[in-house]
């Protein structure tokens, strides 16, 4: 038997076996729950993919951010394009290390989590992306259950993405996808500091 033969024969088999696992999936009548965490970069920039494919489809999408301050990036330059599907609120300070003020932080969480739930809970939406809402549950600005309950009570249309390293646990657990997004290689580590279009 050729090589071609061969590989032939080990695609259709491949092939076979995927047809097989689709079969066996079924459709949900809610919306999915996603964890984006990790060292690693692009957590935030996979939802922002998300968003993309979401407003492909011509869904209603809404961002809250809880850490990054209100400063320019290319994605939020860019996604001011879809103002009738895309609502954004950046509610953060900035990083934790640049307001140095933890009284200040949990109340900026705290408002962002009820604008978050207000959103999730409101049936308007079909995805809501939580950015960096994992770096306000790791220092404790907000509390993980009341979180969990939360996004556990948003409408059934909505679907939820929590993004930010140290994700805890129990939002890991109540997910229905949790991606980890590991640090191989970063320039910074090399001295170059972060570029436009491709960090920011």
């Amino acid at each position: 038997m050729s090589e071609a033969d061969e590989h032939k024969i080990a695609m259709q088999k491949l092939q076979a076996e995927q047809k097989a696992k689709v079969k066996s999936t079924q459709s949900i009548d809610r919306g999915l729950v996603l964890v984006h965490t990790g060292n690693g970069k692009g957590k935030s920039s996979s939802a922002f993919g998300v968003i993309a494919r979401a407003l492909g489809w011509g869904h209603q999408v809404a961002v809250v951010q809880f850490i990054k301050g209100n400063w320019k990036t290319g994605e939020r330059n860019f996604f001011k394009r879809f103002p009738e599907e895309l609502h954004w609120h950046t509610m953060g300070d900035g990083f934790t290390w640049n307001t140095q003020n933890k009284e200040q932080d949990i109340l900026a969480a705290t408002k962002a989590f009820e604008t978050a739930t207000q959103l999730m809970h409101s049936g308007d939406y079909d995805l809501v992306v939580l950015d960096e809402i994992n770096i306000a549950l790791r220092y404790d600005y907000i509390d993980v259950n009341t979180v969990v309950d939360s996004i556990a009570a948003r409408s059934p249309r909505t679907s939820v993405i929590a993004t930010g390293r140290d994700a805890k646990q129990e939002l890991m657990d109540m997910a229905d996808l949790v991606s980890e997004m590991k640090e191989i290689k970063h320039p910074f580590k090399a001295g170059i500091k972060a570029k436009q279009g491709i960090d920011f």
